[in-house]
């Protein structure tokens, strides 16, 4: 089934209202490609909101990542920890430099990367690690820093999910080196396909504004700072139209009204699951005290695997759907290639037979989510 074949579809882009007028404006600037003036309203939007040195949009999440591999200077021979339980271009960003990816497992309760096995897996080849805030709750940043700065190894956050968390009152995203931001269609705040680099040592911005534009300090040119630009470093195409940052900025406007939205349909959802869940055995997400999640997603975690794909048959009957999210990276075929082995991340491995993500999107109403609700409370085993 396609989206609109579905009852209840699992994610639908969702607008609030300024898209259309800022494309709009776009358009008749006369500057469409990348670092137009919207583009420059999200850079200013994202280093005001969340106090970092810079942010640059990107192309993707994926491309974010990259720019961060190579801002980093990662180099055949070095190793990356990174989360087995996420997404491919975590690991994919620093392969593609020649560095190999090494394994950790998640936390059972946040599936967040275990910062209890952190310290373990680093060795003299270590130049990285990268801290993914599972469904928009926080890492334990605090352990994982302290560990990072005594051992010299770089944190990367991956903050696909987690734009407007926090965790113990500082924002995600401020923690690392460097962070990263997804705006593809299934986030909070979405131009369909984006991301964003965020940069907290300042040492990696110039450098960072060259290697975003082909290697070139085309970003200098346009400043005023040099009379010609030029070829200076290694570097790639990672600017998005300056339309999509039309829509972004839409979006970002909108913050209040969308954060609200998904507060109330993830307590929603909360409320009318947790009887069910102790009758059945499930597990819900669980929120540390000390943090502000990003109100990314809901997932339930079934007691088994036959279980999850009861409930999503049943789901999908009912014309909605559901997914499971991603599989153990350590287990794939390049995974293997990489020394991944079965056992290597238990949580992983049992987590990601069982775990169901519910529809979620900005524009979901109260009607549609109670079906979810009641469809998830007709499968009791």
């Amino acid at each position: 089934m396609t989206t609109g074949e579905w009852l209840i579809p699992f994610n639908r882009p969702s607008f609030e209202g300024r898209e259309l007028e800022y494309i709009h404006a776009s358009i008749a600037s006369g500057h469409v490609s990348g670092d137009g003036s919207f583009s420059r309203r999200c850079h200013q939007f994202l280093e005001f909101e969340l106090g970092v040195a810079r942010a640059l949009l990107t192309t993707s999440c994926t491309h974010a990542l990259e720019m961060a591999a190579l801002l980093l200077e990662v180099a055949p021979g070095d190793e990356v920890i990174v989360p087995s339980f996420t997404f491919v271009s975590v690991a994919n960003a620093f392969v593609l430099r020649g560095a190999r990816p090494v394994f950790i497992d998640v936390r059972p309760d946040t599936l967040n990367f275990d910062e209890r096995q952190f310290e373990q897996l680093i060795t003299s080849r270590t130049k990285a690690a990268v801290a993914v805030h599972y469904a928009g709750v926080g890492c334990e940043m605090d352990s994982i820093v302290e560990v990072a700065t005594r051992r010299g190894v770089a944190i990367v956050e991956d903050n696909a999910h987690g734009l407007f968390g926090s965790y113990r009152g500082r924002q995600l995203g401020t923690f690392g080196s460097l962070a990263t931001q997804s705006f593809h269609e299934t986030k909070n705040f979405s131009c369909g396909e984006g991301g964003a680099l965020l940069i907290n040592d300042k040492r990696f911005i110039e450098r960072a504004e060259v290697v975003r534009e082909k290697g070139t300090d085309r970003s200098r040119f346009f400043r005023g700072l040099v009379d010609k630009y030029t070829w200076t470093d290694i570097g790639s195409s990672y600017l998005p139209s300056d339309l999509l940052a039309a829509i972004l900025f839409a979006q970002f406007e909108a913050r209040a009204s969308i954060q609200s939205k998904r507060r109330e349909i993830w307590w929603r959802y909360r409320r009318g699951l947790v009887d069910w869940a102790a009758r059945t055995g499930a597990t819900l997400p669980f929120i540390p005290a000390d943090r502000e999640q990003a109100y990314h997603m809901f997932y339930v975690i079934m007691p088994s695997l036959e279980a999850r794909q009861r409930l999503m048959s049943h789901l999908r009957e009912k014309g909605i759907l559901s997914v499971f999210h991603y599989l153990p990276l350590h287990l794939s075929r390049m995974g293997l290639q990489f020394g991944g082995e079965p056992g290597q991340c238990p949580v992983t491995e049992d987590v990601s037979d069982r775990l169901l993500r519910l529809p979620f999107f900005n524009s979901l109403t109260a009607a549609q989510q109670e079906t979810v609700i009641e469809s998830v409370q007709q499968v009791v085993d």
